[in-house]
């Protein structure tokens, strides 16, 4: 490739950024969703069972909406443009939508009808009225993964297209779909908000997704596509995307295996565990969407074309670019989340029927799983390069082991060392860390360095302007946030966004005078943004 192509093809961090905002405002409307949910219904057996009933179609998700199907279609889509053109790429684009359109279909009729028997393995713990309730919402919000697995095929075409913004603004309008329909239907059903108002908020869920899919089709039209229903399934660009999703599947299912493991031991904790886990992981899901799913966006189309083009310098140097930029931005949301998750969760949660006592049991979940945050982020990333060089069995490979060592460690910190749900946030987090240290190892086998000097350079740098933070957030728990559990929301939630910005302005400044390059990098794309709005 000559020296005047590679600009085009590194890291393009404006569009992470923009990525980044816009997840941030789906993660944010996500967050006030929950805590709508909760000041209505509280943090007991009622949020268990509507948590369980999402979850359980959202088990295909990572098989079918971001995950398998969604990577797989990213990849061959953005070399079909490279060899092929636009007319190509939208001609396999028909075809791969007609496909997803038929397999999920089936999959929702099947998942509605064996709905008991799914309950049943997610959740054996449940006692029958609360099983029966999550049957009932399970049959109402299964088809959710047709239409968010739809919205994620979209989202892909739009990004090998290098349009970002609306595509990842579009899970936001799923929040607020859900929030308006769900809770304006839910109090239509029963005003008083006891189960039966649930089932409208599985409805709200619906509406949610089809708004998901529906805000991104202007974008797709205004390129020029027009979708035409076409079976043609043997198309060798159908063919390459099941054989990148086969391995992808069953690395994915693993995922899965984790999730209905970690449901299963929740479920018999007693009632609020598995709401309790939502909540933590929803907010450890906050940076991680800013900056792990920002940068894994960007960066597969991106990887797919370099390995393409077989530039394999440039390709590791990008790749190695975004893992340290992923772990630059979550060290300090991994300290800060540790440090200040009881005023975080008493702010955001304990309202209307939501406790004291729950909002502590989400709290210590939310501690256990920010240690794993780092190797999310960065797992976002690396997967996505593995995808790009056709090395699809290597992860499929690293996910069996996952499921052993997750097993082992729910066994472990859940049953013989009595940690409860914290144990199960605890397992999820060293699962996460395991995954990406061996992803690495053979990643930086394969490419024959990966630039891990300047990583750990980088980790020694963050870790020290990390420690800033922590005293800024411990002379902030023992200072204004010392009364947090008796203040007012009013009074709280300023001191607690003030003690964050503090924070992170420490992060900051000790990480410049350190000589941390990618923050000075960060800051003049800042400054670049803010010169073009004035």
């Amino acid at each position: 490739m000559s020296g005047a192509a590679r600009p085009k093809e590194r890291l393009d961090t404006r569009a992470a950024g923009v990525i980044g905002v816009a997840v941030m405002c789906s993660r944010v409307l996500g967050l006030a969703r929950e805590q709508i949910f909760a000041a209505l219904f509280g943090g007991g057996g009622a949020m268990d069972a509507f948590t369980a009933a999402f979850r359980i179609p959202n088990l295909l998700r990572d098989l079918f909406a971001e995950g398998a199907l969604s990577t797989a279609f990213v990849t061959t889509f953005s070399k079909t443009i490279a060899r092929g053109g636009d007319e190509a790429a939208w001609r396999l684009a028909d075809k791969v939508i007609t496909l997803a359109a038929l397999v999920l279909g089936v999959l929702c009729l099947a998942g509605i009808v064996f709905s008991p028997a799914l309950v049943g393995l997610l959740a054996p713990g449940f006692d029958p009225h609360k099983a029966a309730l999550t049957v009932t919402l399970t049959r109402v919000m299964f088809p959710f993964i047709l239409l968010v697995s739809l919205a994620a095929l979209v989202m892909g075409a739009l990004n090998a297209r290098h349009v970002f913004g609306m595509p990842a603004m579009a899970s936001s309008f799923f929040n607020l779909g859900s929030i308006l329909a769900g809770v304006g239907l839910g109090a239509w059903m029963d005003p008083h908000f006891g189960p039966r108002a649930l089932v409208g908020l599985a409805i709200g869920t619906l509406i949610g997704g089809a708004l998901q899919l529906a805000v991104q089709l202007p974008s797709l039209a205004r390129l020029g596509y027009r979708y035409r229903v076409d079976f043609g399934f043997r198309d060798p660009g159908v063919k390459a995307i099941l054989l990148l999703m086969g391995p992808s599947v069953v690395a994915a299912s693993t995922t899965q295996i984790n999730v209905l493991v970690n449901s299963m031991f929740a479920s018999t904790l007693g009632d609020g565990p598995i709401f309790w886990l939502s909540i933590a992981f929803r907010l450890m899901q906050l940076p991680l969407g800013l900056f792990g799913v920002a940068l894994g966006t960007v960066t597969l189309p991106m990887l797919s074309r370099l390995a393409v083009a077989g530039d394999f310098p440039t390709f590791r140097g990008e790749l190695a670019r975004a893992m340290r930029l992923a772990f630059l931005l979550t060290i300090p949301s991994t300290v800060g989340l540790m440090m200040l998750a009881e005023p975080i969760i008493a702010v955001l949660y304990r309202h209307g029927r939501f406790t004291a006592h729950e909002a502590a049991e989400a709290a210590g979940a939310l501690r256990f799983y920010a240690l794993g945050l780092g190797g999310y982020a960065a797992l976002k990333v690396l997967v996505n390069a593995f995808y790009a060089l056709e090395h699809r069995k290597t992860p499929m490979l690293v996910s069996f082991v996952a499921v052993l060592v997750n097993l082992g460690l729910n066994w472990l910190f859940t049953v013989h060392l009595h940690w409860g749900h914290r144990g199960l946030a605890f397992s999820t987090g060293c699962v996460a860390s395991f995954n990406f240290a061996l992803l690495y190892l053979l990643m930086r086998r394969r490419l024959g360095g990966l630039e891990s000097a300047h990583l750990f350079g980088l980790f020694a740098r963050a870790g020290a302007a990390a420690a800033a933070l922590a005293a800024v957030c411990l002379l902030a728990m023992h200072g204004w946030l010392h009364d947090w559990a008796s203040e007012s929301f009013a009074v709280e939630a300023p001191r607690l966004l003030l003690t964050i910005l503090a924070a992170g302005g420490a992060y900051a400044a000790v990480g410049s005078a350190l000589g941390i390059g990618e923050i000075r990098t960060l800051a003049a794309a800042v400054r670049r943004r803010l010169r073009r709005r004035a």
